[in-house]
């Protein structure tokens, strides 16, 4: 099953112009509110060193790097845990990522238009909070009154369930995200049961003009200095730009775009990285002469999930795992060379894969 980072955002604040950007999809990207009504789903490639640094040590056939979905979900106004503007459809879609990243709109630009008025991003993220939590609060209290009919039975269970549900309840109407709430195991339970809003995982996306890029401006101080709490990583990228650097086919046409904006990278590979990090994923690989790959597994995978992304019948009947590090692997140059100085470690069902893992398995069908 696949894992969506959804981009959401208020109208108007560049989530489908970082989509294009992001993706080789074209997503409507227009000055008026609601552009976006359908989510827009889209295949972005996770740029890593490590495959082009493998790649160069095997001299592979082919190279495939990883992947991750992301969708461009429609813009979001006041009032939308109520149905305005495309509220339901908006919240339901959000519903169905696994993490978000949050566009805030961090520019001044008279020629695009604001559903408010004025550029304001810590209102702007306040907006899209509390409507979250609305929603949250409307799921929450619907399960609460099952749950009391549960507990006039007088088990024990059922009634630590109310009090569990009492206490998030609490917590969002103070203005907590769930995501933010110390639970037990039962309350952790009961927020993924019900797939809580607040409580996926977030990524800011302050999105800002040209000039302010590298540092930064009077609205990204403010915002930064607003969430600094929340343990979320905030990420500054111009979308305009980042979609000019998109469609340069031209790789060293590319680096110089970039470094001239003073950057080191496009500002897309670091949104790409922390929403793959936010997804919980890790990427191990497998390098022979036709192929060197990259794989995607959550964090905490044994050695047989791994295996089975590959394929089914590896992880059904698997024997064990050869497993170099990747340090390893580039410190010393070739599979060979690694063996030699034993550096090959060979692993059976209950290893964790950790991440950079280059792996050759071993299966019986």
């Amino acid at each position: 099953m696949p894992l969506y980072c959804g981009i959401v955002g208020l109208p108007n604040v560049g989530k489908s112009t970082l989509f294009n950007a992001l993706t080789s999809a074209k997503a409507l990207a227009a000055n008026y509110p609601f552009a976006t009504k359908e989510p827009n789903v889209g295949v972005i490639t996770v740029p890593d060193e490590r495959l082009t640094k493998l790649a160069e040590l095997v001299q592979p056939q082919k190279v495939v790097p990883t992947t991750v979905e992301i969708v461009d979900i429609a813009g979001l106004i006041k009032g939308a845990s109520q149905g305005e503007g495309l509220g339901n459809q908006f919240l339901a879609n959000i519903r169905e990522v696994d993490a978000i990243a949050h566009v805030v709109r961090c520019f001044e630009n008279e020629n695009i238009v604001h559903v408010d008025g004025s550029i304001d991003p810590v209102r702007d993220k306040d907006i899209i909070d509390t409507e979250l939590i609305l929603k949250d609060l409307e799921t929450l209290e619907k399960r609460l009154e099952k749950l009391k009919k549960q507990a006039k039975t007088g088990k024990a269970a059922d009634v630590k369930m109310v009090e569990i549900a009492e206490h998030i309840i609490k917590e969002l109407e103070s203005g907590k995200s769930a995501r933010a709430l110390d639970l037990d195991d039962d309350g952790n339970q009961l927020v993924k049961e019900l797939m809580l809003l607040t409580a996926k995982p977030i990524l800011y996306v302050c999105n800002v003009d040209e000039n302010s890029v590298t540092t930064g401006n009077d609205h990204t101080q403010r915002f930064m200095e607003h969430v600094k709490d929340e343990n979320a990583e905030v990420i500054l990228i111009c979308a305009g730009i980042e979609e000019e650097i998109a469609q340069l086919e031209d790789y060293e046409e590319k680096l110089l775009f970039v470094s001239e904006m003073g950057l080191n990278e496009p500002g897309t590979n670091r949104v790409i990285r922390s929403c793959y990090k936010l997804l919980d994923l890790i990427t191990y690989f497998t390098a022979g002469e036709k192929e060197v790959r990259a794989w995607t597994v959550r964090k905490g995978s044994k050695a047989p999930q791994a295996a089975g992304v590959i394929h089914t019948d590896f992880e059904k009947g698997f024997i064990r795992a050869e497993v170099i590090k990747y340090n390893d692997y580039v410190e010393h140059g070739s599979e060979s060379a690694v063996k030699e100085v034993g550096k090959l470690s060979v692993e059976g069902k209950e290893y964790i894969v950790k991440d950079g893992d280059v792996m050759h398995f071993r299966f019986n069908v």
